[in-house]
């Protein structure tokens, strides 16, 4: 058996794509203009699915910090960070983000995937058993395959179900309970303090995914832990350099004692090569930044409130009642969501075809992240574009029908 025999399936999938005249793989950037713009296709095009939340990514800083240690220290590490690869930036780093976390211990990865592959596999082992929310991410996903340990899924956003599921639980070992600071494709939260109170009367480990959150939730940008007041109710947090800091990169911070022991048992650490001096240096300033400026979290909540009521006013299923960066707009099938967001990609705005398997509920969505960078011209025109584009398209299918 030919072994993409197993592919079959998604090359099908892209030909009926492809047949209603849409190329939904490999979008490219030709040129990026600014945080909120780029060439696509020829055309000058808003921004408005790159998860560029603080929209730092031309900030002059973060890139005179790059440029320098590319200079000084060369394009790369060319060694993990248990042999060569541990340069005094990492270490820089790593402390940098102790006092902005506000957490004894921090860990870096080379990616956020990695984050998540590292910290759940270095947590949790074969005896042990994981406490799932339903709607997480691959990544966790994985991380959890990677660990070895027993997993059970309970109902999204359900502190009520977790709680059933850890009172019949019977299994010996530790239990860790995973939960996101905001969920990546409806862009809903969990009640955090409901989660917190099951924690009490039961004896788990807490983990937050703070990926989408971190920089954009809380009175210091540290996510929906330091939001809901909790934080020394969260054991550890997992985090991305690859949004708000809009770098590449990912960690892992705690204050158990033993945390650093987890560089030493996690192969998404150990076989890896460190990120590169770059890389590290521009994610340092970014942290700066963030810290300083506390404005660009308020207009980053401006520019989210005002792109979601926007898109409700026009009569569109938006997925979550709250108001945050991830916007999801609900559409009724596949062909309506492809040709949606190619018909909004050529009127000049491009968004995020999110399909199932890939979203909950088997859910199709055209997916907006919302930055602090976009101007209420910005935003209002694509709600503009969405008005003609999408509410226009549902309601001459709804008057067909």
């Amino acid at each position: 058996m030919d072994l993409l025999e197993k592919h079959k399936g998604l090359a099908e999938r892209h030909a009926l794509m492809q047949a209603l005249g849409v190329e939904t793989i490999g979008v490219t950037m030709e040129k990026i203009l600014s945080p909120t713009r780029a060439l696509i296709n020829g055309r000058e095009t808003i921004l408005a699915g790159t998860n560029n939340y603080m929209g730092i990514t031309f900030d002059p800083s973060c890139i005179e910090a790059g440029r320098r240690a590319l200079a000084e220290q060369g394009t790369g590490t060319t060694g993990s960070r248990i042999a060569n690869g541990t340069y005094a930036l990492h270490r820089e780093l790593e402390n940098e983000l102790s006092r902005f976390l506000n957490r004894d211990h921090v860990i870096t990865f080379s990616t956020g995937y990695q984050a998540n592959l590292g910290m759940l596999a270095g947590l949790a082992g074969p005896q042990d058993t994981i406490f799932l929310d339903a709607d997480s991410h691959a990544s966790i996903y994985d991380g959890c395959t990677l660990s070895g340990a027993r997993l059970i899924r309970f109902r999204h956003n359900s502190a009520a179900d977790l709680e059933k599921r850890l009172a019949r639980h019977d299994g010996e070992g530790g239990r860790l309970v995973v939960l996101e600071g905001i969920y990546s494709m409806f862009g809903d939260r969990p009640p955090l303090d409901e989660f917190v109170d099951v924690k009490r009367r039961h004896d788990f480990a807490l983990l937050v995914d703070e990926a989408h959150s971190t920089g954009v939730l809380g009175e210091h940008g540290r996510g929906l832990a330091d939001e809901a007041g909790l934080e020394d109710e969260v054991d550890f947090i997992i985090g991305t350099f690859s949004k708000s800091f809009g770098a590449i990169g990912g960690f892992g911070a705690s204050n158990h004692p033993d945390f650093e022991f987890i560089r030493y048992a996690t192969r998404a650490y150990m076989f890896t090569a460190s990120p590169s001096p770059a890389s590290i240096a521009t994610t340092l300033q970014a942290v700066r930044v963030l810290d300083a400026r506390p404005e660009l979290r308020d207009s980053l909540r401006r520019n989210s409130a005002r792109l979601h009521t926007g898109l409700r006013d026009i009569g569109l299923e938006l997925c979550c009642d709250e108001v945050s960066p991830v916007i999801a707009v609900r559409v009724r099938d596949e062909p309506s969501t492809v040709i949606m967001w190619d018909a909004l990609l050529k009127a000049g705005v491009y968004v995020n075809l999110a399909l199932p398997p890939g979203t909950p509920n088997n859910t199709c969505l055209l997916r907006c992240s919302v930055s602090a960078a976009h101007s209420e011209q910005d935003i209002d025109t694509i709600i503009s574009l969405f008005a003609k584009v999408v509410a226009g398209a549902a309601g001459d299918a709804a008057a067909s029908a």
